[in-house]
């Protein structure tokens, strides 16, 4: 026989989809890649051509129809690295997830949102609003730098509260002092 077989029954697979274990969040792969965490291998599920115009960096690529390749069962099997599939959002890397999960496969996980949330919340963060709690402001500086690190947006130069009063003030323009009269009679 040389099928193999299934490891979940699809009750247990469910079960796994709907607790959403197999997500990591965008800010917990930025920090490992910053960090050049050798654990960490992204795994490009998106076309070839789509990879060559962006990916994450130092991410490889294995495109879903070749997810069940002979060529890459050592990279997606084993137990040393952690492999994170992505595509632009979560439906192709999900589904990788899906296949090599139900073939036993263990390390394997899902970029949460894809390379679109990984654009807005890593790239591009929004600046909140001046009224928020401390820690959303510690999550936004982490982001902002993180973005800057791996080649995002530069720093904003608009306060937060022009960002969340929804759009930038206008500049201020200094009036010429008059001059003084000079002389006299």
């Amino acid at each position: 026989n040389t099928t193999k077989p299934y490891k979940l029954t699809a009750e247990q697979l469910l079960e796994e989809v709907k607790s959403g274990t197999q997500f990591m969040q965008p800010d917990e792969i930025a920090n490992m890649v910053i960090a050049k965490d050798p654990t960490l291998q992204l795994i490009d599920v998106r076309a070839a051509d789509e990879f060559e115009k962006f990916s994450l960096p130092g991410a490889i690529n294995i495109p879903l129809v070749d997810i069940l390749n002979p060529e890459w069962e050592e990279t997606i099997n084993q137990d040393v690295k952690i492999n994170v599939f992505y595509s632009n959002g979560t439906n192709d890397a999900n589904e990788a997830w899906m296949i090599t999960r139900q073939l036993g496969y263990q390390n394997n996980y899902v970029l949460q949102g894809g390379v679109n949330y990984w654009a807005e919340t890593i790239m591009n963060p929004q600046v909140p609003p001046s009224t928020s709690p401390n820690e959303e402001m510690a999550k936004y500086d982490l982001r902002k730098g993180a973005g800057m690190a791996l080649g995002g947006a530069a720093e904003t130069t608009q306060p937060a509260a022009a960002v969340a009063g929804g759009g930038a003030k206008p500049p201020i323009q200094k009036k010429d002092k008059k001059k003084k009269v000079q002389g006299g009679c």
